[in-house]
């Protein structure tokens, strides 16, 4: 498949970094760190709006080192600057891994899958959070992806090749799919870059192809779940929503990758965006639209309780919980 999209993605230090994503997961956080607070200690964190009810479950914690090549546009000590200023660690993130279940009109959708077996430790967590919520994995019905990094496509199946949700029916954006599984890109990107594409083909060559569905960005699936068009991080990257009003839910997945950095400074780029100055266009519109409808919002990278509203804030933006 082609990519057909006139914006070009370019090699370079973000794509190199997106190809082994995974690698990041190395160390467990520890309970008392404010970017992972989890009050009840369970893992997920529920919430009802409208008719639906929304579950956030962790998939778990890994710490990184922070370091001058995080953040591409803005020095060390500004970073952090503004990770001290919110009474954060400044020599390390711990970064969350957080999906969400959307259940709706007698079905389960799960929106993105996390690493299962593939991550590193303090990973892997989403089965276990989903049985403390009282949702077996075998009862979700769909799942969409926002897009195919490693952490958010991982967790489709295990690294003995087994399928995780074989029951489920899995959706993925088009041009998405189209960027990473074009051949002829996996072939002409530099060597080190490469384990993005192979990781696709490991999730889903021989995946039963009844189970697949790809997506325009933009429509709706299954006349519930709207699909928003959220491009930088990736060729394809999609946010996710659903309702209306102070009763919608926008799951903005890697729009912004750490909340306290990146939507409080909107225009700042992380080292996994593959076209960091669109992505940092997507990151303040998206922001700005949803600071001004007033709904819940949550994103892959952001802690539990994994729901909040964004707040203008200066030149920026706060997630308020």
């Amino acid at each position: 498949m082609h990519l057909t999209r006139r914006d070009c993605f370019r090699w370079g230090s973000a794509a190199l970094a997106t190809a082994g994503l995974s690698a990041c997961a190395t160390h467990t956080t520890t309970a008392s760190s404010a970017s992972t607070a989890d009050a009840a200690g369970t893992g997920f964190q529920r919430k009802r709006l409208g008719s639906a009810t929304i579950t956030a479950v962790s998939d778990g914690v890994s710490r990184r080192p922070l370091d001058a090549s995080f953040v591409r546009n803005a020095t060390l000590a500004q970073v952090q600057a503004t990770l001290a200023a919110q009474k954060l660690p400044t020599t390390h993130i711990d970064v969350p891994y957080t999906c969400y279940v959307i259940e709706t009109q007698g079905k389960r959708y799960l929106l993105d899958t996390g690493f299962a077996d593939n991550g590193g430790a303090g990973t892997g967590l989403l089965h276990t959070h989903l049985g403390a919520a009282g949702i077996p994995p075998e009862s979700i019905d769909t799942i969409i992806l926002s897009h195919l990094h490693g952490d958010h496509i991982n967790g489709l199946r295990r690294k003995s090749g087994e399928l995780v949700y074989p029951q489920a029916t899995v959706y993925m954006a088009q041009p998405e799919m189209a960027f990473w599984g074009d051949d002829a890109r996996m072939q002409a990107a530099p060597e080190a870059a490469r384990g993005g594409f192979q990781n696709v083909r490991r999730v889903f060559n021989g995946y039963p192809q009844d189970k697949l569905k790809l997506f325009t960005p933009g429509t709706r699936i299954d006349g519930v779940i709207d699909t928003l068009p959220a491009v930088g991080h990736t060729p394809g990257h999609t946010a996710i929503a659903i309702g209306s009003g102070k009763d919608r839910f926008t799951f903005i997945a890697d729009t912004t990758n750490y909340p306290y950095l990146f939507v409080r400074h909107p225009s700042w780029h992380v080292m996994f965006d593959m076209n960091p100055e669109q992505a940092a266009a997507t990151r303040q519109a998206l922001l700005a639209q949803l600071a001004k409808e007033g709904g819940w919002v949550g994103g892959f990278h952001f802690p539990l309780p994994g729901f909040g509203h964004i707040h203008t804030r200066g030149d920026g933006f706060d997630w308020v919980t």
